[in-house]
């Protein structure tokens, strides 16, 4: 709790989320299963909502916000990664996006800046959480690769909380989606920030099927392209040479070069993971060649029209049923011996409940 709570004074991070707003919590569940360094981690979770609870911010006014997808059950993932046991501690009242409790408002949105390729994926119109505006929001990624943009971080998670389920429709310009959608939280939220976990980071086809190490690094920043720039260069990786970090850094919605990135805390400057992302899964290759290769003129038929749900059962078929239970589970099982995986078990709730109180400043109910 503490290194959360240093980390985000680090970034002075009260300058970026106005205490008299409500401030949105991200949470990033990109399984159902707990993975390794796939989904927030109930540490990184517990550590931020601590830290917002010492330093003044309503217990009340701080919402974790969730969405699904057409393959990731969220309300599954939140309890298979013990992420319950946060909203337990601290009287948390969880937002589905999906759920209109309280009202989302999903509306067309016509921004102040100009899409570079929204407009076209969405031509009657990109719609986004009317509930979202005016609220702070903290991104809650953590340190992976991912199989389209290389890496995945603050501005890949905007991604699940901004676009309806039909986001798949822009896997084909991801990268250029991801710039549009951080020209809009610019527009519609109060402050931003993100929180990123590397306690344990992931290697492979992200957002799920990643090696995953044991690498123990926080980030924090207000800055949502200079994270995920930092984060790419300790992975290995030249920031500039990721589309969606150039893209932004050339739009002037962030900074994307490391030379022009002030780092406080840790020297990292020599620090390389050697990550290269570049493994593939059967699902993977299959996804790239709809999205970029010869069945992209077919995209339209496979993944937009009434035959699509082929695609969903086919991934929860190969994830699910065949990756997760020969190939994961062992990969689970080597992080489980470590002392993040001890940590992580403490978090079940049950086990919780027996050893610890709820926050003294936790909402009744």
């Amino acid at each position: 709790m503490e290194d959360f709570g240093r980390l985000m004074r680090l970034a002075d991070y009260q300058s970026f989320l106005p205490v008299d707003h409500d401030t949105l919590i991200k949470i990033n569940i990109s399984w159902h299963h707990y993975y390794p360094a796939c989904s927030t981690s109930p540490w990184q979770y517990d550590g931020v909502v601590n830290t917002l609870f010492e330093d003044g911010y309503d217990p009340k006014r701080i919402i974790p916000t969730h969405n699904r997808t057409v393959v990731v059950d969220d309300k599954k993932g939140i309890v298979n990664n013990h992420l319950n046991t946060i909203d337990w501690k601290y009287g948390l009242k969880t937002v589905h996006l999906y759920e209109d409790d309280p009202p989302i408002n999903w509306q067309v949105y016509r921004p102040k800046g100009k899409f570079r390729v929204l407009q076209n994926v969405y031509p009657d119109g990109v719609k986004i959480p009317g509930y979202f505006f005016g609220k702070n929001i903290i991104q809650m990624p953590t340190v992976k690769t991912h199989v389209f943009t290389t890496i995945t971080g603050a501005m890949k998670n905007a991604f699940g909380g901004l676009l309806t389920e039909k986001r798949h429709w822009t896997h084909s310009v991801i990268h250029e989606t991801l710039v549009d959608l951080l020209m809009i939280q610019k527009e519609i939220h109060s402050g931003i920030f993100a929180v990123m976990d590397g306690a344990i980071a992931g290697d492979g086809p992200g957002p799920r099927a990643m090696v995953p190490f044991v690498k123990n690094y926080i980030l924090a920043s207000g800055d949502q392209v200079a994270i995920d720039a930092v984060s790419a260069k300790m992975q290995g990786f030249d920031p500039l040479s990721l589309d969606f970090i150039r893209c932004a850094h050339e739009d002037g919605l962030g900074v994307g070069d490391p030379g022009e990135i002030e780092i406080v805390g840790e020297d990292i400057s020599g620090v390389n993971f050697h990550f290269h992302g570049k493994q593939e899964t059967f699902a993977s290759r299959g996804q790239k060649l709809i999205y970029h290769g010869w069945l992209h003129p077919l995209e339209k038929l496979l993944l937009r029209s009434p035959i699509v749900p082929w695609s969903y059962a086919a991934s929860r078929l190969y994830y699910d049923a065949y990756w997760f239970n020969f190939i994961g589970k062992k990969r689970v099982e080597k992080i489980i011996d470590t002392e993040w995986g001890r940590l992580f078990r403490e978090y079940d709730l049950e086990e919780y409940k027996k050893t610890h109180k709820r926050h003294p400043k936790a909402p009744s109910g």
